[in-house]
């Protein structure tokens, strides 16, 4: 069973300044985010152009003799990458800024994760709902903090995701964010 205090509303007084101070750049936060949706996408969407829609068999060329690169068969897939490069230091910058928009906000709440050993989601959506967590709300757990990510994960409109695999997206598109205490010591390694 989950202690009282489990979730605390936190001022920006309370958070480490490294980490929730940083000014909101919104160009650079909007090119982060895009950049992390786009690395998301798969790619695999393929179209037939007019010169695709009835292949032939037959090379496009004759193998010698034209001074050109040999082709072979005209009928090959074409997927895509979506990926955007963002600097390091321009990424880590633009998550500063978003976790910094919660900050100010009052939307960020730290998770003491212990009190989750065995799982409970009624107790986690009691603590969000004591907190008056707004939807959609983000967990950011550490990757050993099972027993709270096993409580967070069938609650609606929440959304749980290890430390290492959230982005600037993820913390602006949520209107509440709950990180654990060691996801924030993490962040502050990563980020810092």
């Amino acid at each position: 069973m989950a202690k009282a205090t489990v979730l605390g509303k936190t001022t920006k007084a309370d958070l480490p300044k490294e980490l929730f101070a940083e000014p909101f750049h919104q160009s650079l936060v909007h090119e982060t985010a895009r950049a992390d949706l786009a690395a998301r996408r798969r790619g695999t969407a393929s179209t037939l152009t007019r010169g695709e829609v009835a292949f032939t068999t037959a090379k496009a060329w004759r193998q010698k003799g034209t001074g050109r690169a040999r082709a072979g068969t005209l009928g090959v897939p074409k997927p895509r990458h979506y990926t955007v490069k963002v600097n390091r230091k321009a990424r880590r910058k633009a998550m500063r800024a978003a976790l910094s928009v919660h900050a100010e906000r009052g939307s960020v709440a730290v998770l003491d994760a212990a009190a989750f050993e065995a799982p409970s989601t009624k107790a986690a959506a009691a603590a969000l709902e004591k907190w008056g967590a707004r939807q959609p709300t983000l967990v950011v757990l550490d990757a050993e903090e099972t027993g709270a990510l096993k409580s967070f994960r069938n609650i609606a409109r929440v959304t749980v995701a290890e430390v290492g695999a959230i982005g600037v997206a993820d913390a602006i598109g949520a209107a509440s964010l709950v990180l654990s205490e060691k996801a924030l010591e993490t962040l502050k390694g990563r980020l810092g």
